[in-house]
């Protein structure tokens, strides 16, 4: 896959292509069938396919008090963009200057002067430029003038079957409230947090549960405290069953100021430290609970190893 920074000294541009817009934070279901019906528009014009998208998500400069957390990095997004068949990326720079530029004019310098859109597919809801004032309605006015079509999808209906439709704020919702199984359905995928393991306080150890512990940069959406079965993924590929816990340890901290995110991978040892390190989280087991003591907290998470296993299908 191609990508393209617009801030890039020399940026590249390419001639004609069928594209979408969009923040496409996760890229779940609903970005998915966006991606499909804009790849079905390329190839009936026979030009690439193209997603425009931004470095950063607008709201962090718009609104920053209020700006959602994420459900992906722009490096997890470029790849899944890559895995989703996505021939180019254009990515925007979002900063104070982009805020305030009118709809009009990033449709003729980025859709027009460095894509040649020729067919734009996005969300019927689509809005974008300063004050939103761009939408779908706009679009059509300037493609009749620039030659390109334009064609508004509506929302994927939720698979869980509720009333809201697939979207990255549905997704937020479901992992706050620790339903990784409901994200899970909406994404395709698994939830995945990154990070590189760090030396904790060695107390799994102690406790015959040893754990990598994975620092998650703040602005990544984070499931409910909880005890989660789950996919530990190397920088080698390999994947490795895991019992994850997410909280703040109430039974050997009383006031911890954020949660830590610890995996303890089934049937594993070995040296994992300074390693990146993927984190899927497959299913809720329990939320967190504060133990009397020791032989307690042990016992409890013998029971979350043999439900994990129980959860992948490990023996």
């Amino acid at each position: 896959m191609q990508v393209i920074r617009d801030n890039d000294p020399s940026p590249a541009s390419i001639e004609g292509c069928a594209a979408t817009i969009g923040v496409y934070d996760g890229v779940h279901l609903g970005h998915q069938a966006v991606i499909r019906t804009t790849q079905e528009r390329a190839a009936a014009l026979g030009v690439p396919m193209a997603v425009v998208t931004f470095d950063r998500h607008p709201a962090t400069i718009l609104r920053p008090e209020n700006a959602p957390l994420l459900l992906t990095t722009l490096e997890q997004k470029l790849e899944l963009l890559e895995l989703a068949g996505v021939d180019c990326t254009f990515v925007v720079h979002f900063d104070e200057a982009r805020s305030k530029e009118a709809a009009e004019d990033f449709v003729t310098e980025v859709l027009v002067g460095r894509l040649g859109a020729r067919s734009i597919v996005v969300g019927e809801d689509f809005h974008f430029g300063h004050q939103r004032r761009g939408n779908v309605a706009m679009l059509r006015d300037m493609g009749a003038i620039h030659g390109f079509t334009v064609e508004g999808l509506d929302l994927l209906p939720s698979p869980t079957g509720a009333t809201e439709p697939v979207s990255s704020t549905a997704i937020r919702r479901s992992l706050a409230g620790g339903d990784v199984a409901a994200a899970a359905s909406m994404l395709g995928r698994s939830y995945e947090l990154r990070g590189t393991v760090v030396q904790g306080d060695q107390r799994g150890r102690l406790l015959g549960f040893p754990t990598a512990n994975v620092p998650v940069p703040t602005a990544m959406a984070i499931p409910a405290d909880a005890v989660y079965a789950g996919w530990y993924i190397r920088p080698d590929g390999s994947r490795h069953a895991a019992a994850i816990n997410l909280g703040r340890r109430p039974t050997f901290y009383e006031h911890a100021d954020t949660s830590l995110l610890e995996a303890h991978l089934i049937d594993f040892s070995g040296d994992l430290y300074g390693e990146p390190a993927r984190v899927e989280f497959v299913q809720l087991l329990r939320s967190e609970m504060r133990f009397d003591g020791v032989e307690a907290l042990v016992a409890q998470l013998e029971l979350d190893v043999a439900h994990a296993r129980e959860v992948l299908g490990i023996s």
